[in-house]
């Protein structure tokens, strides 16, 4: 699979549809949806490029998330919404839940180890996140702060 294909836009467009559907249920309203939605295609599109580059799935979920979180950074103040609103939505084509599902199919198996291999992954990938959105949080906020001092 290259990067730019009509594979890797065929991703895109699904994920945009998932967020968007995702937006409608927790109730955003007007622009706000689109925008969410282009936050969730932008998430997965960006995570598989820098996977086919890397080949790296932690570097790949940590650049897509500090990208897609610098986009929810530039949007929210112009559309008066909180930022946490973008990131809550533009994160979950990556959040492992798939994982969690495998490694509890694997512990009521009585196969442990393939369990733990699977778990460690999970919250691997978990913890990328956390780490990622606390990053451009952390960067953002300091920025801000020396704006306003100057």
């Amino acid at each position: 699979m290259k990067p730019f294909d009509m594979l890797t836009l065929m991703q895109f467009c699904w994920a945009f549809l998932a967020i968007l559907g995702f937006s409608i249920r927790v109730n955003l309203k007007g622009i706000k949806i689109l925008y969410t939605a282009i936050s969730g295609g932008l998430c997965w599109a960006f995570y598989l490029i820098v996977l086919y580059y890397s080949r790296s799935m932690l570097f790949s979920v940590f650049i897509a998330i500090i990208l897609v979180c610098i986009y929810a950074e530039l949007v929210a103040p112009r559309l008066r919404t909180p930022v946490s609103v973008f990131v809550t939505c533009a994160i979950i084509p990556l959040v492992p839940g798939r994982g969690l599902f495998v490694s509890m199919q694997f512990y009521i198996a009585g196969n442990n180890v393939q369990a733990s291999k699977s778990i460690l992954e999970t919250l691997l990938i978990a913890g990328t996140i956390a780490i990622a959105i606390a990053v451009v949080s952390s960067v953002t906020n300091l920025f801000h702060k020396m704006l306003n001092r100057f």
